[in-house]
């Protein structure tokens, strides 16, 4: 029989489901009690090899209030050729087609190993892609030209039949047209420019580019000239002007980005400059909403600064009026955030629910406003890459993975996914949490209880990816002494409806049970059931979440609250003896990783900007959960002359002398030379041919980390340092401070391998015997 890890590995790699519990109380008290909420996290669009699609639209139930798919844990009576849904439990007949199968000869959609699966709907046809560029020309002309280089490297990449826009900005917005006439002495570069200070509405938009009229493509021949009969006026669709497919205006379009120049208003001493990034996305909006409606598109924002001017202002033009801090947010000192935040948060619902999506690479040392701005990306599923400038591989190499392609020659991302949930009578689903929005569907699949992005049964995210993962939220209904679920299981199904980067329209299914069984007399197996990695995602998707509003205090006390109640409820102890607590080995990881939680960048916003902050939070919200894991408590490798490289404790007494340490956060990888190491490093023992080994030692741990470099998205930050050096505080602040000035007499630690961590941050260990503590005390 398959331990439990087996079980719960086999169904992450078939369904792309993580559940926190994989059996489930029969009844709501039982589930309250468990602390930890019954959630999954879903990967959506989970690249499967052996998944091939089915070409032909999917059986559902004909029950209006159910339309559940087909699925494995149907009852199907093969005589009769109907089956019963297992979530109403409706009799349905097949469709002729379904005639000639058998016991022995079901479905692909009756078979148990695809309980998750794909439809390519043939009747849908898609409107290909649309790819509308924004880009701030208030930069500095090296990372300029490193955009337009980036930018025509894209273009190369897109599909043929892809729409391609530019929209330029700095003072003024800049919406570029892109059509050529057959008359080559009329084609001549031309703009409409807006002012960046007008907040326009999306009809003013539209009457002001001409999108209500349609372009004439010839003149018509008069019908009076002898021998020639009259030709019918031609016109081109409205818009086509500014959104051409790439065969058609590629010339034009590179010709375009190398004659651009830099904003041309002077910036006087002391000054920024001033940026119109919200009209300029508002104009962005509005083209692609009167355009493109719930069609494929993309908006590609790039960004040198924040915007200084008109609506969405995030900082004052004067250099002396510092950008908002996480300080400023505190003491309530934000002249321009809440303005912004509303513009923003608008243009992000205007986006989401026209299905485009909105990405945001940004690039400056000092802050751009991601705070205000992550909406943008928060709903629609959009990229966000934060640089120093865009001149850097971290943007170019970032920039150019957006493009990747599969096994079958198409991107990896998908377009205007609407994620439907239903459930079987004993539970209703509480909420969401990850980059989407509701698209209020409220059913008698839906709780009252709400968790994240609640009172719905379907959302929607305009951009996914393999990596993209929700986190959902169940609640169990049942009352306690009610009739017990029929079959003694639960069921969930998942229907992610999207547009393929192939221009099909796809449907993916997947349909997961779990065992309903009586807490009161079984405790031990649901206990047994847990998974404490997915817990703790789900735990900081939650935290995080709350944080957006909440103080951070309560978060983190809300945190420690949780993780008490659970150390009382399966913790084994007696009472008022913390010497005797023990957790179950399933159970066992988990305070580590809320110690670690707590620790974070996510909930800890001190040293970082409200800018950092956004970028970190937005990666903990779509990453799926290896990733996510590695956020919260970043791996670290030990190199050394004594064997082979080897993962060890993320703590203080692994930084040794004689030891290289690579440390992976997601966002950094960073390779530290022990004090020893460095000192040959310094004298050059690396160089010399008896010193083989050395040179070997050195370059393992990059060649480690360059893998790592080559495959993530977003590239992380590469750095390179050593004993006392300024960048090993990256090292430092993650580790687990078990020896530091407090717990060793400091400057008198000749006996200790490893130097003690300057900090006054609780250890584990602190930490673990507090909780002990308290979960065995009887007033906690």
């Amino acid at each position: 029989m398959a331990t439990y890890q087996e079980f719960i590995q086999q169904n992450e790699e078939r369904d792309g489901v993580r559940f926190s519990w994989n059996i489930w109380p029969s009844n709501k008290l039982e589930a309250t009690r468990l602390v930890v909420p019954v959630g999954c996290l879903y990967n959506p669009f989970r690249e499967r090899q052996d998944l091939p699609p089915l070409h032909y639209d999917p059986v559902v139930c004909s029950r209006s209030t159910c339309r559940a798919i087909l699925n494995p844990y149907c009852q199907v009576d093969y005589r009769a050729k109907s089956w019963a849904c297992n979530f109403c439990f409706q009799r349905n007949n097949f469709p002729p087609q379904y005639a000639g199968m058998t016991e022995q000869q079901p479905p692909a959609e009756l078979i148990y190993h695809y309980s998750t699966i794909e439809y390519i709907l043939p009747k849908v046809q898609c409107h290909p892609p649309v790819f509308l560029f924004v880009l701030d020309t208030c930069m500095d002309e090296e990372d300029l030209q490193a955009v337009k280089e980036s930018l025509q490297m894209s273009l190369s990449l897109l599909p043929h039949n892809a729409l391609v826009g530019l929209i330029t900005y700095g003072r003024m917005v800049h919406v570029h047209e892109l059509y050529q006439s057959e008359d080559s002495t009329n084609n001549i570069a031309k703009s409409y420019v807006f002012n960046g200070t007008k907040d326009l509405t999306a009809k003013q938009i539209q009457e002001m580019l001409g999108l209500n009229r349609q372009i004439p493509v010839n003149k018509p021949v008069h019908p009076n000239q002898p021998g020639q009969p009259a030709q019918q006026q031609q016109f081109l669709p409205p818009g086509y002007k500014f959104l051409q497919p790439v065969s058609s205006c590629d010339m034009v379009l590179t010709d375009l980005l190398n004659e651009l120049q830099r904003d041309s208003w002077p910036v006087p001493q002391g000054k920024r400059p001033l940026r119109s990034t919200g009209v300029a996305l508002s104009i962005a909006v509005g083209l692609l909403e009167a355009l493109y409606p719930n069609c494929a598109a993309r908006i590609m924002t790039f960004m040198g600064g924040p915007c200084t001017r008109g609506p969405g202002m995030i900082a004052d033009d004067e250099l002396k009026f510092p950008i908002r801090s996480h300080h400023d947010i505190d003491k309530d000192n934000i002249k321009y955030m809440k303005k912004a935040i509303k513009h923003y948060e608008a243009l992000a619902n205007r986006a989401a629910v026209n299905s485009h999506i909105v990405d945001i690479y940004s690039a400056d040392v000092n802050q751009t406003g991601l705070h205000e701005m992550k909406y943008l990306c928060n709903y629609t599923g959009g990229h966000m890459i934060l640089a120093d400038s865009f001149n850097t591989s971290l943007f170019k190499q970032s920039f150019q993975r957006v493009f990747l392609k599969d096994s079958n020659n198409d991107f990896r991302m998908g377009f205007g996914s609407m994620i439907d949930v239903k459930t079987s009578r004993e539970l209703k689903v509480s909420g969401a949490i990850g980059t989407c929005v509701s698209l209020n569907n409220k059913n008698q699949f839906v709780s009252e209880t709400e968790t994240g992005i609640g009172g719905t049964s379907s959302w929607r995210i305009s951009g996914i990816y393999p990596n993209t993962t929700l986190a959902f939220f169940f609640d169990i209904v049942s009352q306690q002494g009610g009739p017990a679920p029929q079959g003694g299981r639960g069921y969930i199904q998942f229907t992610n409806n999207y547009q393929h980067a192939n221009g099909t329209r796809r449907i993916r299914v997947t349909t997961v049970a779990r065992n309903m069984i009586d807490a009161n007399v079984n405790m031990n197996q649901i206990s047994y059931s847990f998974d404490q990695e997915c817990s703790a995602i789900l735990m900081a998707r939650i935290a995080i979440f709350r944080a957006e509003t909440d103080n951070g205090h309560d978060v983190l006390r809300w945190l420690d609250r949780m993780l008490i109640k659970l150390c009382q409820k399966f913790g084994i102890y007696e009472k008022e003896n913390p010497n005797t607590f023990v957790l179950a080995e399933n159970f066992s990881l988990y305070p580590q990783f809320m110690f670690h939680l707590r620790r974070s960048q996510f909930l800890q916003v001190f040293n970082n900007s409200p800018d950092e902050t956004a970028y970190y939070r937005h990666y903990l919200l779509i990453e799926e959960l290896t990733q996510s894991l590695i956020m919260i408590q970043p791996i670290l490798y030990s190199y050394s002359f004594n064997g082979p490289p080897e993962p060890v404790l993320l703590d203080s007494s692994s930084i040794l002398d004689d030891r290289i340490l690579l440390m992976d956060t997601f966002f950094h990888i960073l390779i530290y030379r022990g004090k020893s190491v460095a000192e040959w490093f310094a004298m050059g023992y690396q160089n010399l041919p008896e010193h083989e080994n050395f040179r070997q030692l050195l370059q393992a741990p990059i060649d480690d980390a360059q893998e790592i470099l080559q495959s993530r998205f977003p590239m992380p930050r590469y750095i390179d340092t050593e004993h006392e050096h300024s960048q090993s505080r990256f090292l430092l602040s993650k580790v687990n401070p078990s020896q530091t000035h407090n717990n060793l007499a400091y400057g008198y630690q000749q006996n200790v391998a490893s130097s003690p961590i300057l900090t006054d941050d609780v250890s584990l260990q602190v930490f673990m015997d507090h909780l002990k503590k308290l979960s065995v005390s009887q007033s906690s």
